[in-house]
């Protein structure tokens, strides 16, 4: 009996790692993507190795938002975000259940700019990230290519040529390049909308989710004028911090949802990109 219980855990084992196990992913918080399928090891089956992405569905959902890191920017600083994350009640230590808590600016990573950021009777009004549109934040989006070598002016605003009709754009410049959303250290040389290039937008196009690869719209010498002409007629939303790395430019479906932070200006934002 031991004999053949054993040589049937044995037929068992060499299946397992012949057949890739089924895929769930219409089920399942974790999708399984080709050629990542797990096996069952029969003799070690303690090593749990979850699998993180960028890209679902085969290819047609792309995340474009940051993965939160103590090594990522923070706004004017040297040192990152450093740490945000903390375990106070831990199973480890004899707790039910793990509970983690989390403190950072809302202004980081992929997030968004809601009016009360730079107008302060606005932010007194209570136009908060509660009060934004998701209709706004949900729907078609073009993507495109800024020019590599200036900031966004209304000379490049006008050889982008984004016909009438358009409502949602994302931007992308030589932030994504210089891939400085994974560089610790704040820079203050990245590309963004120089007034004239905001105020360009605001009057010749339909425009109403303007989306960035770096931690703000606005260019850093033109930082609150860009942004007061953006956020002043309380129509258009800014979502800045986007990762745009290996997505061909064109049409998408985009999808941002904010967190629902009564009296805040600024959220972290969840952003995906569907073909």
């Amino acid at each position: 009996m031991n004999s053949l219980f054993l040589l049937l855990t044995l037929l068992l084992c060499t299946a397992s790692h012949t057949i890739p196990t089924l895929s769930t992913t219409d089920s399942i918080a974790y999708p399984s993507i080709p050629g990542t399928e797990t096996t069952t090891d029969c003799f070690n089956n303690d090593e749990l190795v979850p699998v993180r992405r960028e890209v679902y569905g085969g290819g047609r959902i792309f995340d474009i938002s940051h993965r939160y890191t103590p090594d990522m920017p923070s706004w004017e600083s040297e040192d990152g975000v450093g740490q945000f994350l903390w375990l106070p009640k831990s199973m480890k230590n004899g707790s039910q259940a793990n509970n983690s808590e989390m403190k950072l600016p809302t202004h980081t990573g992929t997030h968004v700019d809601a009016p009360g950021h730079v107008i302060d009777h606005y932010f007194d009004a209570g136009f908060d990230v509660d009060t934004l549109d998701l209709d706004v934040l949900n729907g078609q989006a073009l993507l495109v290519d800024v020019p590599r070598d200036k900031n966004i002016t209304a000379e490049v605003m006008k050889s982008l040529n984004i016909p009438r009709g358009v409502r949602r754009v994302l931007f992308r410049t030589l932030n994504t390049d210089r891939r400085l959303m994974f560089k610790k250290e704040f820079d203050t040389s990245y590309v963004g909308f120089m007034i004239d290039g905001a105020q360009w937008l605001v009057d010749n196009t339909d425009i109403k989710l303007i989306g960035i690869d770096y931690l703000s719209v606005a260019a850093f010498d033109d930082l609150i004028p860009s942004h007061l002409v953006f956020l002043e007629g309380r129509d258009i939303i800014l979502v800045e911090g986007l990762k745009l790395d290996d997505v061909q430019p064109g049409i998408y479906s985009v999808h941002c949802l904010p967190l629902r932070l009564l009296g805040a200006e600024g959220s972290p934002i969840r952003c995906i990109l569907i073909k």
